[in-house]
């Protein structure tokens, strides 16, 4: 893989057309997506989730790691939990753009 210099505004570019997966709203949106930071060649990431337990933990990580590897450098996400008002903004969003299946 063909590595170049990466800006943090390119990494929030390739992480705001992921999507979550049961909510119609983007990482960043929901605000899920924390500190970037870049060095040459590498991104570390911390993803924030609403707590930790979280089934679909392993596939967020996954899309976003892709999502910066996309770009030509390594990444490294990080996992950490939501905060209070991290939380409620996130469950605001949530209950405005859940994607209901029909099961």
């Amino acid at each position: 893989m063909m590595s170049r210099e990466v800006s943090e505004k390119n990494v929030h570019e390739a992480l705001e057309t992921v999507m979550h997966p049961e909510i119609d709203a983007s990482l960043i949106e929901l605000g899920m997506i924390k500190d970037v930071v870049v060095k040459r060649d590498k991104v570390i990431v911390t993803l924030a989730l609403p707590f930790l337990g979280v089934p679909i933990r392993d596939y967020l990580v996954n899309i976003t790691r892709e999502a910066i590897m996309r770009l030509g450098v390594e990444a490294n996400v990080k996992i950490a939990e939501m905060n209070r008002e991290e939380l409620q903004t996130f469950l605001a969003i949530e209950r405005i753009n859940i994607k209901f299946s029909h099961v």
